[in-house]
């Protein structure tokens, strides 16, 4: 009986999961809001396949890559970031796969692109697009962008910028000194 109830479990959050990824066009469409429009048309698409496993929707061309909302995730976001940078991030969804947690994620990246192990640029570009779906038009609302500038190893006395969050619109360095140093930059939220 435990076996079974077991078996049905995994067998409606599978279904439940595959009802719930969205179209390849949808994901494609909505990924791609996340880069500067010029990059838009030619850039590659990370996203979920029907069964919801991660993996390349559309092939690019240009410098930008670009990963679709979760599904399984609360709310919008979809993220866009320079090719330089994708040996980092696949880095990290390969530790997270392999059931690491953030800090875990973030120690192991340092002491490897220490080791030069792990290649990490001079300086990358990370969009993230942030919204709420319509449930009827399914239309991303309520959206913004923050830009993260990646320039590992940067500090306040380097780039002169403060290391503690700052209002929406100011630029700030968060972890500093490390090879995850980025520069955020958040907009303030439209007035309604």
């Amino acid at each position: 009986m435990k076996l079974f109830c077991t078996l049905s479990l995994i067998i409606t959050v599978f279904i439940g999961y595959t009802q719930d990824v969205p179209s390849k066009e949808w994901q494609i469409k909505t990924a791609v809001l996340a880069a500067p429009a010029e990059f838009q048309k030619e850039a590659k698409v990370y996203g979920y396949d029907s069964e919801g496993k991660f993996t390349t929707l559309r092939e690019g061309t240009n410098a930008y890559i670009c990963l679709a909302d979760d599904p399984m995730k609360e709310g919008f976001s979809a993220a866009a970031y320079h090719k330089n940078l994708d040996p980092f991030m696949v880095r990290g969804r390969e530790l997270k796969a392999a059931g690491k947690k953030f800090k875990e994620i973030f120690d192991i990246r340092e002491e490897e692109v220490k080791a030069g192990t792990l290649k990490m640029p001079d300086k990358a570009t990370l969009c993230v697009f942030t919204g709420t779906i319509n449930p009827e038009s399914k239309e991303i609302e309520d959206t913004y962008v923050r830009y993260v500038f990646y320039i590992p190893f940067a500090t306040a006395a380097t780039t002169g910028l403060p290391t503690t969050p700052t209002p929406p619109g100011h630029a700030w360095l968060m972890d500093p000194g490390t090879h995850r140093a980025h520069i955020m930059i958040t907009p303030p939220k439209k007035k309604e």
